[in-house]
């Protein structure tokens, strides 16, 4: 994809001596919304993972905003502009919200942009201000979800990554969370999406993405997705 704020190329990780990514190539544009859909071990997490710097490519390139960030460590790619929310949340639950929130808060927004602030995400996510000074170990699972979109709202991203963030939640608490990530489209935010709750996954998706076996095997956009059974059949199992 020309112009793409982040592109992977030939792509291979593994975590012993099997290859779980074998060459994955995406895109994910400024501004709108990628979402990458597969069956469970199809490797989306390890995506997340090997773009963030958790996970060294064994081979390929990744890049964004135009800098190679391949095989950098993770705190420079959060820096340069990447906000992660991992599937387990990664909340510190000795540290109280607000705690929780200030200890990832760094960055600012970039020229014309709106800096994200502790009032910006108190105003996004209410709840998190009335239990700004409890534990983090004592919120909910919705709660903990808002917490880590928050604290990585906080890094100030030019893309988001979300892996799995409606897992276990209840589906009053799945449509707040969608709401939100509208929001956050809204103000030009690229999200890159792992999701296994299919409706959820396209209900804001500008483009998707099928992985299967450790590659990409159809990439598009959500309305040519729609249309592609042979796809969904293979691919998800639908």
């Amino acid at each position: 994809m020309s112009g793409a704020l982040l592109q992977l190329e030939q792509v291979r990780a593994s975590y012993g001596s099997g290859d779980v990514l074998q060459g994955v190539s995406l895109a994910a544009a400024a501004g709108r919304v990628l979402s990458l859909l597969g069956r469970n071990g199809a490797g989306k997490t390890t995506v997340l993972k090997t773009i963030m710097g958790v996970l060294a490519p064994r081979a390929g390139s990744i890049r964004f905003a135009g800098n190679d960030i391949t095989g950098a460590p993770p705190h420079r790619i959060a820096r340069a502009g990447l906000g992660y929310v991992p599937e387990t949340r990664g909340i510190f639950p000795s540290l109280s919200v607000l705690e929780n929130l200030t200890v990832a808060a760094r960055g600012a927004a970039e020229a014309g942009g709106e800096a994200w602030t502790l009032d910006r995400v108190f105003a996004l996510f209410p709840r998190l201000h009335e239990r700004r000074h409890g534990g983090g170990g004592r919120l909910s699972g919705g709660e903990q979800q808002m917490l880590a979109i928050g604290r990585a709202l906080l890094t100030n991203p030019r893309l988001l990554l979300l892996d799995e963030p409606t897992e276990g939640l209840a589906p009053i608490i799945v449509d707040g969370i969608e709401q939100i990530l509208r929001q956050l489209k809204s103000t030009g935010l690229a999200i890159l999406l792992v999701e296994q709750n299919l409706p959820f996954a396209l209900a804001f998706a500008d483009e998707v993405a099928v992985l299967g076996k450790g590659q990409v095997r159809w990439s598009g956009t959500a309305a040519e997705f729609a249309a592609a059974e042979a796809v969904k059949h293979r691919w998800l199992g639908l």
